[in-house]
């Protein structure tokens, strides 16, 4: 049995629902890149790496394109991500990221974007149904992952509150694809989000470096 079969295959069954490796796997590597993140330490990027890989073999084998082409795109945005917090963006006295709230310029591109970006992705996945069942959630989420990880590469706190609107979809969109547990971590990432969030605005608000000229 080659690697990527034993990934697709089947872990356990819970409440009706069938758990594949992959699934459970791959999100529990990103839950932990996740936490990764609210420690601003630079390994929550070669963990979202994993992650990505790993899920692209959970969603090729429930046929959702999205979902395979969001990680693909989470594979790509970790490599950026994971450079801006080596060079790109400053780091506080303790040598972690220095974090900060976007300014209002910053926020209008990141939302006119994620609009934009939601609008054109919905479209090609109206235009070509198989690469989505449900193409205007799988549409958001895919980017709004990447508004998210383009805020936390850039040390913003509105990195948390991207992930908290996608998390408000991701939820039953998981269930409901059959991914029990992408759903169940999910609900995991809601309590993360809200505690990084917590402790990112704390930390904007005690001095922390700005990033004002930061590497794009």
């Amino acid at each position: 049995m080659s690697a990527l079969s034993w990934l697709n295959g089947e872990a356990f069954t819970a409440f009706g629902q069938h758990i594949l490796w992959s699934d459970m796997i791959g999100n529990t590597i990103g839950l932990a890149a996740l936490a990764l993140g609210w420690r601003r330490s630079i390994w929550t990027w070669p963990a979202q790496l994993l992650s990505g890989i790993i899920l692209v073999g959970a969603y090729a084998s429930a046929e959702l394109g999205g979902g395979v082409g969001k990680q693909l795109l989470v594979i790509g945005v970790a490599l950026w991500g994971w450079r801006q917090w080596q060079h790109g963006t400053r780091q506080a006295q303790d040598g972690s990221i220095a974090v900060r709230f976007a300014s209002w310029p910053e926020r209008g591109v990141l939302l006119g974007g994620t609009a934009a970006g939601t609008l054109a992705v919905g479209g090609l996945f109206v235009a070509v149904p198989e690469l989505s069942w449900n193409p205007w959630p799988d549409a958001y989420i895919f980017v709004g992952t990447l508004a998210a990880m383009v805020a936390q590469a850039r040390g913003l706190v509105e990195f948390w509150f991207a992930w908290l609107l996608v998390d408000i979809v991701g939820v039953p969109l998981a269930f409901s694809s059959g991914l029990a547990f992408s759903g169940f971590v999910y609900v995991i990432y809601l309590v993360l989000v809200l505690w990084g969030m917590r402790d990112w605005w704390l930390r904007s608000r005690a001095g922390a470096p700005s990033l004002e000229g930061a590497a794009a």
